[in-house]
């Protein structure tokens, strides 16, 4: 039996190795998936990633996976992290483990990303790990669903 993971990612990272490559590096969104899911096949899970630049899209996504068969999230909701409370309650409805990443380390940028409103609705987050995190994030959500089994 594979485990179903769930990867969303918010605004403009669609447009990684384009926008800000200082801050988010070179490497593009397909590059990202690829990473994700050789990560997940190692760990014989599959993982679905789904980007949106639409707060309704991620929001109807996130409410699938409570009934698709998903027994875990990963999320970077994007600047939707410091002002989308319905990002939150979508969240926090989501008994499954869950767990936010960003890319860049948040905490040392300006103040008003210093604030992540969804961040309470998730397990843990993982910040300033560059495309490394949703390495990290995919082990370590094995690692807790694998506890829960």
């Amino acid at each position: 039996m594979s485990i179903k993971l769930l990867v969303i990612n918010g605004p403009n990272l669609n447009m990684l190795g384009v926008r800000e490559p200082g801050i988010y590096g070179a490497e593009s969104y397909e590059s990202l998936v690829n990473m994700i899911q050789d990560k997940a096949r190692s760990k014989w899970a599959e993982v679905e990633c789904f980007q949106s630049n639409h707060e309704g899209a991620i929001i109807d996504r996130l409410h699938l996976a409570m009934s698709d068969g998903t027994a875990g999230i990963i999320i970077n909701p994007g600047a939707y992290t410091h002002y989308s409370y319905a990002i939150y309650d979508a969240l926090k409805m989501i008994s499954m483990p869950k767990i936010e990443v960003h890319i860049s380390d948040i905490d040392s940028r300006e103040d008003f990303r210093k604030v992540s409103v969804t961040a309470p609705a998730c397990d843990e987050q993982i910040i300033g790990h560059g495309l490394l995190g949703y390495v990290e994030a995919v082990e370590k959500i094995i690692e807790k669903l694998e506890k829960i089994v």
